[in-house]
């Protein structure tokens, strides 16, 4: 019984010590350097007016020319499961980026497909093209500064004063 036990053990270490292992690769494919994903990036393409009954075996029907395929993605809403219209095909070399980009205004389903190279995201950047980045002031009292009272405070100027009399102590603003 003793040695059954034993036995268990010596096969939940070897089960733990493997799952390790696989978390490691995981965690290594996760924080791919910038580099890498930028390398992945160059020698991959933006495919765009993709029709959503597409599939990636389709996709990579279409682009087998261009040179060998690593990988297709098809883009769908996280929420809906529904396909955005667009996907990401990988190639194995940078060299068929160029080929694939003659396939730009192509047809594929009957649909005229566009056919960019894939550019890296820079982080920060909005994601959706804006540029404005988080906690802008959007508005508010057009160029009025708080008038009699004080109280009211400019939002990229010094907070009020945290004591101090109720209303603000009879300071008047900057008027305007």
């Amino acid at each position: 019984e003793i040695e059954a036990m034993k036995q268990r053990v010596k096969e939940m270490e070897a089960e733990a010590a493997k799952l390790r292992e696989m978390q490691a690769q995981a965690e290594k494919d996760m924080n791919m350097g910038e580099e890498d994903k930028e390398a992945v990036d160059s020698r991959s393409v933006y495919v765009g007016n993709v029709d959503w009954g597409s599939t990636p075996e389709e996709i990579q029907g279409h682009f087998q020319s261009c040179g060998t395929i690593n990988r297709i993605t098809i883009l769908c809403d996280k929420w809906t499961g529904q396909p955005k219209g667009y996907a990401y095909v990988e190639f194995a070399d940078a060299s068929s980026v160029a080929n694939a980009m003659v396939l730009n205004d192509s047809l594929f389903r009957a649909r005229l497909i566009k056919v960019t190279p894939k550019r890296t995201n820079i982080p920060g950047m909005a994601a959706r093209g804006r540029g404005r980045g988080r906690g802008a002031y959007r508005g508010g009292f057009a160029g009025h500064h708080g008038g009699y009272g004080g109280g009211g405070h400019h939002p990229y100027g010094p907070p009020p004063p945290m004591y101090g009399p109720p209303g603000g102590g009879g300071y008047r603003g900057r008027g305007g």
